[in-house]
């Protein structure tokens, strides 16, 4: 069915458009030339006057002619590429709507179903103990997807909390991992100091703790190894301060270093597609590093070979602000 409706889809339907006007044009022009010529063999044989039926130059109404297509061709193109975009931002949406549906109705029927046990059956206290740390875990899953929906509508919006000051990137990144420390248990995080230098960047402190949080959350959720780990590094320049966070995950594969960062694209579902994800955390970390005027990259050797984000920020020269 599908196959013999291939003509009524819209690249089809576009190709054919631009044929049928490029085919109107030359038929048009093929006409006018012909015309114009019987008509200036009639004027030399009846020895007429030619401004009386030519007032215009042939080349000149061709141009016309030429330039007016070319404004309808760019604007059914650029109708084209809008309705493509659209179909695709459609599909992305689409498919985050069934993942964060996903995210949202696995933690509550857990919690349903740990409820319901406690209330059907009379348990030991060592197993309730058990029962109220999967739910904990349930509610800070719930938490943490309703706070990155509610996040990334402020960062949009340009609707967050604090002020932009001078930090060493260095200590900034050192005290976050101190202050967060339990929520990476069992990984391996590691900080490359570097004795006696300084990296000064002008910050938004809650904004950069949020894409440190999704950054190291990533590099350890999307992870086949037994340690996780993630390696963290800096380098300054005589204008930028760069920030490497290197991790051991599952990578990505090159093709894909262009998309890492849109809004609602994950990467193609394999055996590890059990660690959820709802395609906003790279998209926010991405408009995080956006407000502070920097940029970042994403580097991978392929599927199975780690993951590595290259932070550059603008350096300053002025101490950091007292915390």
């Amino acid at each position: 069915m599908k196959r013999s409706l291939w003509f009524l889809h819209p690249i089809s339907i576009f190709i054919f458009s631009i044929i049928a006007l490029g085919l109107s044009l030359f038929l048009y022009i093929y006409w006018y030339v012909e015309v114009s010529t019987g008509l200036k063999a009639v004027i030399e044989k009846t020895n007429l006057d030619s401004q009386q039926f030519v007032a215009w130059q042939t080349w000149v109404v061709i141009m016309v002619l030429s330039i007016l297509v070319g404004i309808i061709l760019v604007g059914v193109f650029t109708i084209f590429v809008y309705q493509r975009k659209t179909q695709a931002l459609y599909r992305s949406q689409h498919s985050f709507i069934n993942s964060f549906t996903h995210e949202l109705k696995t933690p509550t029927t857990s919690l349903k179903l740990y409820l319901e046990t406690f209330i059907k059956h009379d348990l030991s206290r060592d197993m309730q103990l058990k029962y109220l740390d999967y739910m904990l875990a349930d509610v800070g899953r719930l938490s943490d997807n309703i706070n990155g929906i509610l996040n990334l509508a402020r960062i949009e919006a340009r609707i967050y909390s604090g002020e932009f000051v001078s930090v060493d990137l260095m200590e900034e990144v050192e005290k976050f991992y101190r202050k967060n420390e339990q929520l990476f248990r069992g990984s391996e995080i590691i900080i490359n100091k570097q004795q006696g230098q300084h990296h000064y960047c002008s910050v938004n402190r809650s904004l950069f703790q949020m894409l440190l949080m999704n950054l190291l959350s990533n590099g350890i959720r999307y992870n086949e190894n037994n340690r996780p780990r993630i390696s963290i590094s800096f380098s300054k320049t005589e204008r930028n301060v760069q920030v490497f966070i290197q991790d051991n995950g599952i990578g990505f594969e090159k093709s894909q270093i262009r998309k890492i960062f849109n809004k609602f694209f994950q990467i193609e579902q394999t055996d590890w597609s059990h660690a959820g994800g709802t395609g906003l955390g790279l998209y926010m970390v991405e408009q995080i590093v956006r407000r502070h005027k920097g940029k970042i990259v994403a580097e991978s050797e392929g599927v199975g070979k780690g993951a590595q984000f290259i932070i550059t920020l603008p350096r300053q020269e002025t101490r950091p602000a007292v915390s």
